[in-house]
């Protein structure tokens, strides 16, 4: 499994951002794909993500401002990203499973200016 992350860059604080993620490979029973951040000094932490169900899940930080979706037919999820703030300024990571096995991509990063 190959996830390839895009869609990051610099913006102002108050903008939007939209971040996509593509599966490619063996994607055959790929489950839980979601999004997760990295800042500086900090650990990895949940930004959002779909269960093997098809819900949602959300950071508390981030819920009412980030939205995930996917398009099945092309093996991407998305995280579109309002209201940015400085503290959302972070590498975020791809994350899929596949048969209880964690993948991950390398990132994008996110900068958000105040």
């Amino acid at each position: 499994v190959q996830l390839q992350a895009f869609g990051g860059g610099l913006v102002q604080a108050g903008g939007s951002l939209r971040v996509s993620c593509a599966a490619s490979g063996s994607i055959f029973g790929l489950s839980g794909m979601g999004w997760y951040r990295q800042a500086p000094g900090k650990q990895r932490e949940l930004v959002a993500s779909f269960t093997s169900g098809g819900n949602t899940n959300y950071a508390d930080s981030v819920k009412g401002r980030f939205t995930i979706s996917r398009d099945s037919a092309k093996n991407t999820v998305y995280l579109q990203m309002n209201s940015l703030n400085p503290e959302d300024t972070a590498v975020y990571y791809c994350k899929a499973v596949r048969f209880g096995k964690d993948y991950w991509g390398k990132g994008t990063l996110v900068t958000v200016s105040s």
